[in-house]
């Protein structure tokens, strides 16, 4: 019996329902979306002060739900970067290493263009970078309701990233990393560059940052094949 789960981190700004379209294509695996605090329904909880806090929370409740079998770490942007540092916490701890790791949309590579626009403009540029990864439906481009909701949580997770320092990442693993990249999105060149932490299997896909939304099938039949693959090792 296939008893593998499937940790799952969100992109910037997102909620943990972010994968349910996935989730229904990983039929036999028990998927866990995390949900980050101030984030879906965890609203009502503080924004992480930094990655150290973010992936602490993350660690303790993959903890609570592991179920001692076979599993995989599935991170989405922002998430992938999530996940390299729960996956330090776990290299540190007495739990068993993931069997593969899923990294999506996020090259390693430090983001500081994310804290170097003006305090003045800051709503405004956030609002801007977020419509043009795709993360906005049309509907809600213009909807005040949506913006004063999503914003501070977009502006949150973005300062986050940007105070990420993948230069000083101090990880090599011989976990195996699937990664996940549209060449639109970002370039073949530097998603390669997680080869220096983790041996790697690259999948392109067509389609803005949010491929999976086009892809999800796809990324679903890849994800089972290396979970389940384990087993006849």
């Amino acid at each position: 019996m296939n008893n593998s789960q499937l940790f799952c981190f969100t992109h910037a700004g997102g909620t943990s329902t972010f994968f349910d379209e996935i989730e229904m294509d990983l039929s036999g695996i028990e998927v866990v979306k995390l949900e980050y605090s101030g984030h879906g329904d965890r609203h009502k909880e503080p924004f992480y002060a930094s990655f150290t806090e973010l992936a602490d929370d993350m660690f303790e409740k993959i903890k609570k739900q592991y179920n001692g079998g076979n599993y995989g770490l599935f991170g989405y942007s922002m998430g992938s970067i999530t996940l390299v540092e729960v996956l330090k916490r776990i290299v540190k701890s007495e739990m068993k290493l993931p069997s593969n790791i899923f990294l999506a949309a996020h090259e390693p590579n430090v983001k500081n263009e994310l804290l170097t626009y003006s305090e003045n403009e800051v709503d405004e540029w956030v609002k801007n970078r977020t419509i043009w990864f795709g993360a906005v439906p049309e509907k809600l481009i213009n909807n005040k309701v949506f913006w004063r909701t999503y914003l501070p949580i977009y502006r949150a997770d973005y300062k986050l990233i940007g105070n990420y320092d993948f230069q000083n990442l101090n990880i090599t693993s011989d976990v195996p990393a699937t990664v996940f990249y549209s060449q639109t999105d970002t370039l073949f060149e530097s998603m390669k560059k997680w080869e220096r932490f983790f041996p790697c299997d690259f999948h392109q896909f067509s389609g803005n940052h949010f491929f999976i939304y086009q892809h999800h099938e796809e990324m679903a039949g890849i994800i089972k094949a290396k979970l389940e693959n384990y087993y006849d090792l």
